[in-house]
């Protein structure tokens, strides 16, 4: 398999398409209300209480800069919000290369678009982990799939994507924003990136060892007849 070895890249990259997902929406509002004041034309792509939360922040801007996943992907959510944000399309703006002529024409194909900036955090595991009496199924139930997913696909190619998963970056993203006409630097990008692995990371880790922590599952399911 031959990997991708990218050698021209684009320091400042201007902050046009934003798929955000969250579970913890703290000053996710001012958050976006500084977007759309410091970068043109940017539109947000969005999933569920998220994107009620961003309609509710840009008011009447949403009709033209407010997108539902599901009407972009042309896929609906599963039951229960299990598969939201995993989609060819999605993808390919998280992980197409801005110089690479066979990535562009993947893009062009579906209709899809560069997703510049991911803005995201995970279910509370490690919250409902540390409850008394906790059940495996409530922890279960617990773990982000999409999430994790499209944390790591934004972080792995921070050469064009800025990853933003801690709320206490948004001041500071808007300020750079705003001195730079809405572009993000190169060394912001690598700075997300960082903290969004070890957001995953720890995540991961949590998940690990409180399952590996738990020695039987008796008592826990009823068996349903074999199939």
């Amino acid at each position: 398999m031959a990997f991708n070895h990218v050698t021209k890249i684009d320091d400042l990259v201007p902050v046009r398409n934003v798929l955000a997902s969250l579970f913890d929406k703290t000053g996710v509002e001012d958050f976006a209300k500084g977007l759309l004041e410091t970068c043109p034309g940017v539109r947000f792509f969005s999933t569920g209480g998220t994107y009620k939360a961003l309609a509710a922040a840009l008011g009447d801007a949403a009709k033209d800069r407010l997108v539902q996943v599901s009407d972009y992907t042309g896929q609906p959510e599963m039951q229960g919000g299990l598969v939201k944000t995993l989609d060819f399309k999605i993808y390919l703006g998280l992980l197409g290369e801005h110089y690479n002529d066979a990535h562009q024409a993947d893009l062009a194909r579906t209709g899809a678009v560069e997703i510049d900036m991911v803005v995201g955090n995970l279910y509370p595991f490690q919250k409902v982990a540390a409850q008394p009496g906790v059940s495996p199924e409530d922890c279960r139930s617990n773990i982000d799939i999409g999430g994790p997913c499209m944390i790591r696909a934004s972080a792995k190619n921070f050469i064009r994507v800025a990853s933003v998963t801690d709320t206490a970056d948004y001041p500071a993203l808007l300020s750079e924003l705003r001195a730079t006409g809405g572009r993000l630097s190169l060394a912001t990008r690598f700075r997300l990136m960082k903290k969004a692995f070890a957001h995953t990371a720890a995540y991961d880790a949590a998940i690990a060892a409180h399952f590996g922590a738990i020695g039987s599952l008796d008592g826990v399911y009823g068996f349903a007849d074999a199939r």
